[in-house]
């Protein structure tokens, strides 16, 4: 897009409104200056260096890698978070230098000490106690001062009922475990701060984040919007698809649907504003197509990593499983585009507006060759790490292939390199977090418990059971980052999905949807505020709207759930006819939402179409070919209607 045509779409506050919106719901940051900034880089640069150095090398064992990587992390983090909002953002205070000197020493005292640990078998002492108390103090507080309050506050009920277990009601009454024996379990074992999330944060997910900020500075961001517009502008609609495209362009590397939704929101919603759609539909549809980008592949909001340990098979199958599901939500959110734009008769955009593919390719086609590098070492059964480490090195290399301003000089690749070490501080805390709510669950048996309730309350009847999971999923990721929605949705609700017959990888991916879709759910919807905010709409509207726009995502699930074709699972005939099916279930349900096909609907017509989801989300070709017929006929009704009306408009011209 030419810069003219940038300076007329983007007001000149499109800039500065997502830093503020940031800065809300991520946390006030320090903005530190003089020796201060020196040695909070220098912490994030020996970060990321250390995170480079063990991919390129080999990897440290478990609890090293964990260690280091949580004292890099944790210290970065204390002294960039003030205890407090209120608090000075110049200057770091005397008690946070204290608590990350006292977080240095708790991770040194595992590192140095650790074969003697192991030698005793674990057997806690003293010592073990206090730093294990210490430790989990300080995950929850710097958890807080990152994130906010949700996750401590489910960290700390977690705690609170492995302690008070004896004292409880009914089922929900266990033996307990005294401070003695819960803290050096936090702090000594694998199981929890140092579990299986902290573990995937040291090991894939700061490589991930790296990458995406190598991307940001190479100009990716920008041109994966550029791209979106020139693809999509001159459609039906445009402005809106150009909005869903670049999201889930932007979804494939990035981990948070709030970022996604500010980073491309500050350009698609003036964009579709100026295109005609009201400001709140512009936000509900950068939110919508942004919280998708939390299950787009390959990254899933580094949820993909996790679910690769937990389910114990290759990174790359559940890239393969997810990539049908997340097309078919944003596929589903582009038909909602098409047809609202279609209801309201809205005008394409002229085509000074919209760029040439041709030159927008020429300037950025080197930015697609890493993220295509990746997918292939995936594809070819290379580590994750492996993978990502090779594609920023090739990043770096074609970099010198585009603008002088965007070319990996070496002050630029320090200064990602420090940008990475900071980036990847709020995941690495909510990684920490939930290992402690793991390791309550594990410890405690609670995960079975949750279970025997689904299954009680369901009555063992399986819709009913993965309603109840929704409704649950849904809750318990509100506020909560994609890596730690996911963790507690999985680890709750999961098993009880595996016990009443679905598929793990199907359960898995049913709890990831619904903690992801908490994003767009009233009251607590991070990134409907996000973009609200940019659009200057009312957020309660606005994010009403967006649970509208996303409902496909509430279906979805579901038909995966049945229909394990969609999956890629299972012979080729019957996967392609799983995602036709699918398709026209999108279609009917967009097209009944918006009251649109290629005309105004009517209201049975409406009732029709709204059945279509429902007919083909079980693969039975009965209902299956009802749902055509009905589609199909409405379609031809619609059509042949529209005919006759031009031709009788073309008429009433001719005579005289």
């Amino acid at each position: 897009m030419t810069e003219n045509a940038r300076a007329r779409n983007a007001p000149e506050s499109a800039v500065p409104v997502p830093e503020a919106l940031l800065e809300k719901v991520e946390g006030r940051k320090r903005e530190l200056q003089g020796w201060q900034n020196y040695v909070l880089s220098a912490l994030a640069l020996t970060a990321s260096l250390f995170h480079l150095y063990t991919a390129a090398f080999g990897q440290l064992a478990a609890m090293y890698q964990r260690g280091w990587h949580w004292l890099f992390m944790g210290t970065i983090l204390f002294l960039r978070y003030p205890v407090t909002k209120n608090r000075p953002k110049n200057k770091i205070d005397v008690w946070d230098w204290l608590l990350a000197g006292v977080l240095v020493a708790g991770c040194l005292n595992t590192l140095i000490n650790w074969e003697a640990i192991a030698m005793r078998e674990g057997a806690a002492i003293t010592s073990d106690i206090a730093w294990g108390v210490i430790m989990t103090i300080l995950v929850l507080d710097g958890t807080r001062r990152s994130m906010g309050w949700p996750l401590p506050i489910m960290a700390m009920i977690a705690i609170a009922y492995a302690t008070f277990g004896p004292w409880l009601p009914g089922i929900l009454a266990h033996g307990g475990f005294p401070v003695t024996e819960l803290a050096p379990f936090m702090y000594l074992r694998t199981d929890g701060i140092f579990g299986v999330p902290l573990g995937v944060s040291a090991s894939f997910i700061f490589l991930f984040v790296l990458f995406g900020a190598f991307l940001n500075t190479s100009g990716a961001g920008q041109f994966f919007i550029d791209l979106a517009v020139a693809l999509t502008g001159r459609s039906q609609g445009g402005a809106g698809k150009a909005a869903v495209v670049a999201s889930a362009l932007m979804g494939t590397v990035s981990g948070s649907s709030v970022a996604n939704a500010v980073t491309t929101g500050a350009f698609t919603i003036p964009l579709m504003k100026q295109a005609g759609y009201r400001p709140e539909f512009a936000g509900a549809i950068v939110a919508a197509a942004s919280t998708g980008g939390q299950v787009m592949p390959p990254v899933m909001g580094a949820a993909a990593f996790i679910m690769a340990q937990f389910l114990g098979i290759a990174y790359w199958e559940i890239v393969v499983a997810a990539a049908i599901p997340a097309t078919l939500y944003f596929v589903s959110i582009i038909m909602m585009v098409h047809f609202r734009a279609g209801k309201r008769r809205m005008k394409r955009l002229d085509a000074e507006s919209v760029p040439k593919i041709g030159p927008i390719l020429q300037q950025g086609w080197h930015l697609l060759l890493p993220i295509l590098l990746l997918v292939v070492f995936l594809a070819l059964g290379y580590s994750p790490v492996k993978a990502v480490f090779w594609s920023i090195i090739l990043l770096v290399v074609v970099s010198w292939f585009g603008r002088a301003e965007h070319r990996m000089t070496l002050p630029r690749i320090l200064r990602t390199l420090i940008d990475g070490g900071l980036g990847a501080v709020e995941v690495a805390a909510a990684c920490a977090c939930s290992g402690i709510m793991i390791g309550v669950i594990g410890i405690t048996g609670v995960g079975l418990l949750f279970s025997s309730f689904v299954l009680s309350l369901s009555g063992g009847v399986l819709p009913v059971a993965l309603f109840l999971t929704m409704i649950g999923s849904i809750i318990l990721g509100m506020g909560v980052p994609t890596t730690a929605q996911y963790i507690i949705t999985s680890t709750l609700a999961a098993p009880a999905l595996s016990t009443m017959g679905v598929p793990m990888m199907s359960a898995h991916l049913f709890c990831l949807y619904f903690g992801v879709l908490a994003d767009v759910t009233p009251p607590v919807a991070l990134a409907t505020y996000a973009a609200a905010g940019i659009a200057k709409s009312n957020a309660l509207k606005t994010g009403f709207t967006a649970l509208i726009v996303a409902v496909a995502g509430f279906i979805v699930p579901y038909t995966f759930v049945y229909n394990p074709y969609l999956l890629l699972q299972g012979d080729v005939f019957h996967i392609a006819l799983g995602c036709a099916t699918a398709f026209m279930g999108i279609v009917g349900l967009a097209a009944a939402v918006q009251g649109f096909l290629i005309d105004d609907l009517n209201v049975l017509e409406r009732l029709l179409l709204f059945s279509i989801p429902f007919l083909v989300l079980y693969p039975s070709l009965s209902a299956n070919v009802v749902g055509a017929v009905f589609l199909a006929a409405i379609w031809f009704k619609q059509r042949t209607a529209l005919k006759q009306r031009d031709t009788t408009h073309q008429l009433s011209e001719t005579t005289p």
